[in-house]
């Protein structure tokens, strides 16, 4: 069975809860009094996808301003990101779109983006509507959950749904692109001088 290592690096405000995504994914476990990323953190997750093997390379970023300038190096090379939101804070949906914005401009042509509402488990508090950030995620193409670390709810179909969407390696090629061939040019007989 073929292994394929996937980058997906999580943006996002801090207190979002993507360190919760991140663990009750990898450990399947949650932590109320998690403490907030500094920088960046990394684990790893196999699963098996159809016939292959996905490694999941998960970067973790912390959400605070000042390590913002920071995520560019996380989401190169990314397959697809994660940007997480709150479902009780607007504001975290509005800067959602700002990330949105970073990596279309920045961010690797083809990655994968999905849109996570998490703490759905907080219904009775909910500021962001779930057809509003769907709507919006319909519109830039991208995946939409809505999550709940604390209760395990689609964090496991969150990253299926990304598997996927990432093209399979044997998949063909667009005519026009950057790749080549390479063939076997037929060797000239050698000439000898005597």
């Amino acid at each position: 069975m073929a292994l394929r290592e996937l980058k997906v690096c999580l943006l996002g405000d801090t207190g979002v809860g993507k360190s919760s995504i991140v663990w009750r994914f990898v450990e399947d476990s949650f932590d109320p009094n998690i403490n907030p990323t500094i920088g960046a953190s990394f684990m790893t997750k196999t699963v098996q996808y159809q016939n292959e093997l996905h490694k999941f390379l998960i970067w973790d970023t912390a959400g605070q301003e000042r390590f913002r300038a920071l995520a560019p190096m996380y989401y190169r090379g990314s397959a697809a990101a994660i940007i997480v939101y709150d479902i009780t804070k607007e504001e975290t949906f509005s800067t959602l779109k700002n990330w949105v914005r970073e990596l279309r401009q920045h961010g690797p042509p083809s990655i994968v983006v999905a849109i996570a509402g998490n703490k759905c488990d907080l219904t009775d508090v909910r500021e962001v509507m779930e057809r509003d950030a769907k709507d919006y995620a319909d519109s830039i193409h991208a995946i939409f959950v809505e999550t709940s670390a604390k209760n395990a709810i689609n964090i496991n179909e969150l990253f299926i749904e990304i598997s996927r969407r990432i093209p399979s390696t044997d998949a063909n090629p667009p005519s026009g692109g950057k790749g080549f061939k390479l063939r076997r040019q037929p060797s000239e007989p050698k000439r000898s001088c005597c």
